[in-house]
């Protein structure tokens, strides 16, 4: 973060100082990072007192003020140097604070966002580029991509994993000092406003919008509504800044006509109206590495070899391609770039093979049903015989989708039917409840299968049962919704039960 006095900080959240004079605010001066786990305190910091599942934060601002911490932003005097704000109207949902009971966390996540906007404005004047992406899935492997597109250009300052919410966007936001030159922000929601409130935080130069889909449509209603939801970023952008659609979505297509920034339209297939950033030749190896030709208007195409997997990983490719363009990147540049990107997000198409040959794909950070589709038909592909040899066995190893409303169960049903259509060798249901019933059921209606689709109640039951079956040379796909739980599983596959070494 730039540096601020504890008084600048409390006067831009409108907070109160306590267990500090005003003069030793004015001299003491934040020069650390803002933390809400104060295991991550160092010299300098400013802690985060927010409600948690196991402890209230305030019940550790001590520790982190001991810790190096100069001051705590809290909804209450801690007895340490402390911003106090207090719950009012108007205040940022605390959703993301499933133990936000009496509505402190709600004031310190409002105070938060204050700080942070504060910062990017200070940092957009001597500018600073924010980068927004949205999309229903590929938001993270985007984002990935963005951070290292870029990186060749200046200094890129992106989130870890998915902060992209309430709390990680604007905590993501006070990691930018004055040397960042990029700063690359996923945004995600559960509710229409909030891709708004998190675009009023940061106002991005450049938006990027990958799809629109089905994820969280228990919480929406409608793709309509998600749509709406999703086009609140391109409208955040100023007619100055640069909007970057997938027109291969059409939903995503016809956002162009909500804002009044410059549009770019990135497209694998052509597009109803003429890209600006496309690919041809698309061609994938054996672990589902796409290979391509980049074009960009009238530069001299370039060949792009992915390092991440899935054919799907082309589009999202493609916009962070465009990204890099819009900043004075060279094809050369973004090819090389590309090249190396690999997985950086933990469990997300993150594919690995034993020593005893068997590919695991990690893909079980989260799920919704087109998410789902890409990883079974990353799996297909992997399978699949190359020159004449035998098709390799391939597992779907499966948990449930979460927050799909009253499509739950029929979505969890033509998921289930996919794995038998794409040809998958067996699919393993992880995990209790209805719908996964109807994930189980709809294979067994579609390829009338018997021991091929299998239930097991927990993770633990999945990994006896692939240890005790798998064959060297098999391909596993482990994916479903974070909170399945079955990252774990995925990671624990990656090492044989031998022992052996993987690679």
């Amino acid at each position: 973060m730039i540096a601020l006095t504890v008084a600048e900080a409390a006067d831009i959240v409108g907070g109160t100082l306590t267990d500090i004079s005003p003069a030793e605010a004015a001299q003491t001066v934040i020069t650390g990072t803002v933390e809400f786990d104060s295991r991550a305190i160092g010299s300098g910091s400013l802690f985060l007192a927010l409600p948690g599942a196991r402890s209230d934060g305030h019940d550790h601002a001590a520790a982190a003020v001991a810790a190096g911490a100069v001051a705590v932003l809290a909804a209450r005097p801690v007895g340490v140097p402390a911003i106090v704000v207090q719950p009012r109207a108007g205040d940022v949902s605390a959703s993301v604070l499933e133990h936000d009971r009496d509505g402190s966390g709600a004031a310190v996540l409002a105070a938060l966002g204050k700080l942070a906007a504060a910062v990017a404005a200070r940092l957009v004047a001597d500018g600073l580029t924010i980068i927004g992406v949205t999309g229903s899935s590929g938001k993270t492997s985007t984002k990935d991509l963005l951070a290292a597109v870029l990186t060749p250009l200046g200094e890129v300052i992106a989130p870890p994993g998915s902060f992209n919410n309430e709390l990680g966007h604007p905590w993501t936001v006070l990691r930018a000092t004055e040397d960042t030159d990029f700063l690359v922000l996923e945004m995600s929601a559960r509710h229409p406003g909030n891709i708004a409130a998190l675009a009023a935080i940061a106002p991005p130069g450049i938006a990027v919008v990958l799809n629109v889909g089905t994820a969280h449509l228990g919480e929406f209603g409608s793709r309509e509504i998600i749509a709406q939801t999703k086009s609140e970023l391109p409208q955040a952008v100023p007619a100055s800044g640069v909007v970057v659609l997938n027109v291969d979505d059409t939903a995503v297509a016809a956002m162009a006509k909500t804002t009044a920034a410059r549009v770019v339209r990135v497209s694998r297939a052509g597009g109803v109206q003429p890209p600006d950033v496309w690919a041809t030749d698309v061609v994938l190896d054996d672990l589902a590495r796409a290979r391509f030709t980049l074009h960009h208007g009238d530069a001299e195409p370039v060949p792009v070899r992915l390092a991440v997997f899935g054919d799907h990983q082309v589009s999202n490719a493609l916009c962070a391609a465009a990204v890099a363009f819009e900043c004075g990147a060279t094809g050369e540049q973004v090819s090389k770039a590309l090249a190396t990107a690999g997985p950086t997000s933990p469990s997300r198409m993150d594919v690995v093979t034993r020593a005893d040959g068997v590919t695991v794909i990690n893909d079980a950070y989260n799920a919704n049903p087109d998410s789902m589709r890409a990883g079974l038909q990353a799996l297909a592909w992997m399978a699949r015989p190359e020159s004449g040899g035998q098709r390799r066995r391939s597992w779907a190893v499966l948990g449930e989708m979460a927050e799909l409303g009253d499509d739950t169960i029929s979505e969890h049903d033509r998921i289930g039917r996919l794995v038998v259509r794409l040809d998958v060798s067996r699919l393993v249901v992880v995990g209790t409840g209805r719908a996964l019933g109807a994930m189980h059921q709809g294979a067994v209606m579609e390829g009338s299968w018997g021991a091929e689709a299998t239930r097991v109640a927990d993770a633990d039951a999945a990994l006896a049962l692939l240890r005790a079956e798998l064959r060297p040379g098999d391909v596993v796909l482990v994916k479903a919704s974070n909170s399945a739980g079955l990252a774990a599983l995925a990671t624990s596959l990656v090492q044989p039960a031998d022992g052996a070494a993987s690679r």
